[in-house]
């Protein structure tokens, strides 16, 4: 991409944004150096990339973790310099940040396949973590276990700082000595501990003298007796700080060793950075991914193949809250835009909008506009704008604007995109308007897309009569003499010139005289476009008010359905208590049942009566406690019906497998859907509208994949499918245990993954014998009491396998 260009545009600005999300040094500065590609599969895998960590950050709140800026102590390492604790745990803790990201996308590879490809070229820690850890503790110190040598030194130098300090104690206690003693206490001078005397004193201690105070009243002696003491400290904490240099110098000798694999990782883990950088970044903006597509010029044509289709479109850098969005879109049969209209009123920031946003598409930015927007990879964008005035080179204005320009169509070709601003100004304007017009056709000769503002009114009449450009403008509000900022495209710009004088007051004959001097189908041509811009005003504004008018009749619907919801969880509550209430009476009686049959039983009564109560009790019980389940809510009166009806073909989704799929079969209840080579009957409550319906030829494609997917079905395809709940209620144990059997096998021959059994609970004997088998049976992988409202333990759901 052209350097200048970038810079014209402003990107550099929107690279320092980026690096204000980065988490440390290096990923900041690798997205400062990011630059955009003109090769279409990198830069829709670099969208996808933004779209992936986009996704993940909304999940999780994954990192880069405790990564540090290598990249000074790699250098220091490389120089086979001793590096310093602290630098060797910026290491390990760089290591463990990588090593967790490395972990993580390996589990998530399968949401998240890019990132986990990125995340793969992280090296393995090599053992330094291990080796850091053993040597180094987190406070920066070398450990006793750095080596064998330094902990039999440390030991050996704790148990002459023990019998040192002992004797000084024993000393500094004697009571023939502590008259002497300036303070009854050990300190140090020169690494060497020592005792404070009074120099009045001096000679009454055989000592060697290290110092003395200020005021030379107290003399720091080493008594005689603890010379040698303090020789032996002395020469182990030499040999200590020894050691401890050659344990740092080996671990310094592994990083430098290690040092290429070491800045590779450095160098992943920036990218990922980046990548969550740019995705934080997009938040920000509230920016969408734009569709990316190819220029494929066509033989016979000068359109060069291009798209622009900006919807919504913001420019980046702008304040978010006051920036007009703007449209911008080139037909098929477009390629060139020459905008007109008056100063400060959006021209230039329109093109700088259309620049910046295809150089951050193509750099696997997200961009502030509405989704839908695509744009072709260009393979160089130019720019020419702002005041090109050079003193140094003794360039004006004029003459910078053509030698850029000049530089410009010397390089610019069919797969390039050219920004030109107030093309032909600076000069005379008769010769700037046809300069501007000879370098319009120039590019547009050579399929160039570009994208102009100008003054001059021969190119509002050049691109009105010109195949492939198109007029646009930016729009003046003349009630409050300020630019909208609205972009309107098919539309030239009008002259306001006579309109806004009249506005600020100036005399009405002078106003009236400069209208005469003005060429009658000049004047028609400018009352023409007033009514033009008119109508398309109110239609705008009635438009805005329609659109009003539907979010509010969309909120009062979300009202009314938040408040059904409401009163559907309040029913279902009274329901349910209810329900629980009349089981808990029912238990009881249950209880007193079984108390009354044990009773009769030892008394050798008949038991038929109390029979024939236990078998009422238990269709009691199935007739008047089933689960309470939600009923669908009504739609509100007037409202549309739901996307997507229930029909033949329809796209579905089953909430309890989190999976979709497409009905093929429906009957009153239920419903056929078959999801890849899996075929299944499934309530019509537990199914979802998921989309447009299938044309015929799409809703054959499952039944051919279910075919070639399993050699084991019949030629035919899947065996039917007995649905997806069995029940059992009212079955004695015999009975239920045959059809079970039945079921379970056809079940598995239809590939159904799981199945529900309804027993209900009544006196546990059938429920008891289904689970039973349910154990056994050789289809069954697993099973699991119902949940809270599926039935409770009055139903069994069974997982099929192999």
């Amino acid at each position: 991409m052209d350097s200048k260009t970038l810079r014209i545009l402003e990107y550099p600005k929107i690279l320092d944004k980026l690096a204000s999300y980065a988490a440390f040094a290096p990923s900041a500065d690798l997205a400062r150096r990011l630059r955009p590609t003109s090769d279409l599969r990198e830069a829709r895998r670099r969208l996808a990339l933004t779209e992936e960590a986009r996704t993940l950050l909304a999940a999780s709140d994954l990192s880069i973790g405790g990564a540090r800026d290598l990249r000074p102590i790699l250098e220091k390492a490389r120089r086979s310099a001793m590096l310093e604790p602290h630098e060797l745990l910026d290491i390990k803790s760089t290591l463990v940040a990588a090593r967790n990201l490395a972990r993580t996308f390996e589990r998530l590879e399968s949401a998240y396949p890019l990132l986990a490809d990125l995340a793969a070229q992280i090296p393995p820690p090599l053992g330094l973590i291990d080796a850091i850890s053993r040597t180094i503790s987190e406070r920066g110190e070398v450990l006793d276990s750095a080596s064998p040598a330094l902990g039999r030194i440390r030991r050996d130098l704790q148990t002459v700082h023990d019998r040192l300090m002992s004797r000084l104690q024993r000393l500094i206690s004697d009571p023939k000595v502590t008259p002497y003693l300036q303070d009854a206490l050990v300190t140090m001078r020169g690494g060497r501990y020592v005792i404070p005397l009074q120099a009045d004193f001096k000679g009454r201690i055989k000592a060697i003298v290290h110092d003395q105070s200020a005021s030379g009243a107290t003399l720091f002696v080493e008594p005689l007796s603890v010379v040698e003491f303090n020789n032996q400290y002395r020469e182990l904490q030499l040999a200590e700080r020894d050691e401890v240099r050659r344990v740092l110098t080996a671990l310094s000798q592994r990083i430098t060793e290690n040092a290429p694999e070491l800045q590779h990782m450095l160098e992943v883990v920036a990218r990922l950075d980046v990548t969550f950088a740019a995705a934080r970044y997009a938040e920000t903006l509230k920016a969408s991914p734009p569709g990316l597509r190819a220029i494929r010029p066509r033989k016979g044509r000068a359109h060069p193949g291009s798209v622009i289709r900006l919807r919504e479109a913001r420019h980046p850098l702008l304040d978010p809250e006051s920036v007009v969005p703007i449209d911008v879109e080139l037909d098929p049969r477009t390629y060139a835009l020459v905008i007109t209209g008056p100063n400060t009123g959006g021209k230039t920031v329109a093109l700088k909008t259309v620049g910046l946003l295809t150089l951050m598409a193509q750099s696997g930015l997200h961009i502030p506009a509405g989704r839908g927007s695509e744009l072709s990879v260009f393979r160089s964008v130019f720019a020419d704008i702002g005041d090109e005035q050079s003193i140094e080179q003794s360039l004006s204005t004029f003459s910078g604007h053509i030698t850029n320009i000049n530089r410009i169509l010397k390089r610019a070709g069919k797969r390039s995109l050219v920004i030109l601003d107030e093309l032909g100004a600076g000069t005379d304007p008769q010769e700037g308007a046809a300069l501007a017009r000879a370098i319009l056709a120039y590019l547009l000769g050579r399929s160039v897309t570009t994208l102009v503002t100008t003054h001059h009114p021969e190119l509002k009449t050049y691109a009105h009569n010109t195949p492939g450009v198109v007029n646009a403008s930016v729009e003046f509000d003349l009630e409050t003499l300020r630019p909208t900022y609205r972009l309107t495209i098919g539309l030239p710009g009008r002259s306001n010139a006579l309109a806004i004088a009249q506005r600020l007051g100036m005399p009405q004959e002078i106003i009236e005289a400069a209208r005469a001097e003005l060429h009658p189908d000049e004047v028609r041509a400018e009352g023409l476009l007033d009514e033009i811009h008119r109508q398309r005003q109110e239609a705008r504004q009635a438009r805005a008010e329609a659109e009003a008018a539907l979010q509010e009749a969309e909120a009062l619907r979300a009202e009314l359905a938040a408040r059904l919801e409401r009163i559907e969880d309040e029913r279902r509550a009274v329901l349910e208590a209810a329900r629980k209430e009349a089981e808990t009476q029912l238990e009881t009686l249950r209880a007193e049942i079984r108390a009354l049959r044990r009773q009769l039983g030892r008394a050798r009564q008949p038991l038929e009566v109390i029979e024939q109560v236990q078998e009422r009790l238990e269709e009691v019980e199935e007739e008047h406690l089933p689960p309470v389940e939600r009923r669908p809510a009504p739609a509100p009166a007037g409202a549309p019906p739901p996307a997507g009806p229930l029909r033949l073909g329809a796209r579905v989704f089953i909430p309890r497998l989190g999976a979709k799929g497409v009905v093929t079969a429906m009957g009153e209840d239920e419903a056929e859907v078959q999801m890849g080579a899996l075929r299944m009957r499934v309530r019509l409550s537990d199914l979802q509208a998921a989309g447009e319906p299938v044309s015929p030829e799409e809703e054959a494609l499952p039944e051919a994949s279910a075919a070639a997917s399993a050699p084991s079905a019949p030629e035919s395809g899947l065996a039917p499918s007995p649905g997806v709940e069995l029940d059992l209620r009212g079955r004695r144990v015999d009975e239920a245990l045959e059809e079970l059997d039945r079921y379970l096998d056809a079940a598995y021959l239809a590939n159904l993954p799981w199945v529900r059994i309804i027993h209900g609970r009544g006196t546990g004997r059938v429920r008891a014998a289904v689970r039973d088998a349910l154990q056994r049976h050789p289809h069954v992988v697993s099973w699991e009491p119902g949940g809270e409202g599926e039935g409770g333990d009055g139903v069994s759901v069974a997982k099929l396998g192999e």
